[in-house]
């Protein structure tokens, strides 16, 4: 990763707080130490780089035998760059840093929460993408059914919990035991250009934004200063439904249910996606929502909205041209995707692209499923969505208004 490259991309999708990413990998850290500077003077615990401010940020794999293999990812905040180093130099003392941006280790998720925690109380640590298949605390093949399953004493360390590409609040409000922890998304610090396709948002005031502030907002859920999270429609993730790659197999949990769980093509067994597991742990019924839920928005990034109305790929020449008029314009695409208004997006881009800007806001997507490590494919401009905008062509024409004339 580069630093400054990270910081360009944060300015271009409207991010004013970014984790760093990798900070256990000997020369990332040696970069970030000659490149960040405090965050104004004082102990913030956050630091800057032209202008973007940068969170100390790591994720660990810890693959372990427990009643069967586990495979756990865990993300790591730390307060400081000395905390950094000091957890780095543990660390290195279970696996070799230098093998990967997210190292592997044979110890528990129990023990390297002991670890950051031990060496600061101000760390955060919390399983991240926790419903991916593969490598989380909820995960089909080779995770667990309860935090307390995973955590046992160290439990009271951990707070909250990444909902991952594949999955939204809504669906982890159908787990009350979840209640207590605060739903994080994050985005991709390995590729620039998926920055902020989720992302948390946070209103501090200027005076008392520091690493500190944020953390006690998130073990808190405190919605007057952690205020929403961006994600994915959860149906574009790579592990949303139940299928099997190999076969170009994928359906809904209803029917790998009645499969046996099987695919139907080659009888092997399906990877059970994100929402299989939801409802096999979920005590709630869909559409529960908690008194204290931190609200949230499902956006499409931007590059996506223009390719799919374009029909082109998403990073042809043309898509990219057309991306960077719009964010000289506007500034960000943060506001382009939530504020920008009709009238102006009408005056800058094509009417097809402001269309797919309008009717994301509105939820008008379609979304195929992804499935075992397939993304899912957005539709904007579906046969069903064209026939949602010549209605509304038709109401303006009537003089009747709908809700993006007041976005």
């Amino acid at each position: 990763m580069d630093i400054q490259n990270l910081s360009i991309a944060a300015k271009m999708k409207g991010i004013n707080l970014l984790g760093t990413g990798d900070f256990t990998h000997p020369d990332y850290f040696k970069e970030l130490k000659e490149s960040l500077k405090p965050f104004r003077e004082g102990a913030t615990g956050l630091y800057e780089y032209d202008g973007t401010l940068f969170m100390l940020t790591s994720e660990v794999s810890c693959i372990y035998s427990k009643n069967g293999v586990k495979r756990i990812h865990l993300c790591i905040s730390a307060p400081s760059l000395e905390t950094a180093e000091q957890i780095n130099d543990l660390l290195a003392k279970k696996g070799n840093l230098s093998a990967d941006g997210r190292p592997v280790f044979g110890a528990s998720a129990p023990e390297i929460t002991e670890l950051v925690m031990g060496v600061s109380r101000e760390c955060l640590v919390y399983p991240a993408h926790a419903w991916t298949p593969w490598f989380s605390v909820f995960g089909s093949e080779s995770g667990f059914d309860s935090m307390e399953e995973c955590f046992e004493d160290q439990l009271n360390h951990i707070s909250a919990l990444e909902t991952g590409l594949s999955s939204d609040p809504k669906m982890n409000w159908r787990i009350s035991a979840l209640d207590r922890y605060a739903l994080l998304s994050n985005s991709d610090a390995h590729s620039p250009q998926k920055i902020g396709r989720e992302a948390n948002v946070f209103e501090l005031p200027e005076s008392e934004i520091s690493y500190q502030s944020i953390i006690k907002a998130i073990r808190a859920k405190d919605r007057s200063r952690f205020k929403s999270t961006v994600e994915f429609f959860p149906e574009e993730g790579k592990y949303h439904w139940d299928g099997h790659r190999a076969c170009n197999v994928s359906m809904p949990p209803r029917e790998a249910i009645r499969q046996k769980n099987l695919c139907p093509v080659c009888r092997r067994p399906l990877t059970l996606g994100v929402l299989h597991r939801v409802e096999q742990l979920a005590d709630r019924q869909e559409g529960f929502r908690p008194p204290d839920a931190i609200p949230y928005i499902n956006l499409v990034p931007l590059q996506e909205i223009i390719a799919d109305a374009l029909k082109q790929g998403e990073f042809t020449k043309a898509v990219q041209a057309e991306y960077d008029k719009l964010i000289a314009r506007f500034g960000s695409e943060f506001d382009i995707l939530t504020s920008a208004s009709r009238d102006d997006l009408y005056s800058i881009t094509s009417e097809r692209i402001a269309e797919g800007i309008l009717r994301v806001r509105e939820g008008k997507v379609h979304v195929q499923p992804g499935y075992d490590g397939v993304y899912g494919k957005v539709s904007i401009f579906s046969e069903a969505n064209d026939e949602d905008s010549r209605r509304r062509e038709a109401a303006m024409a009537s003089g009747q208004r709908g809700l993006s004339d007041f976005l």
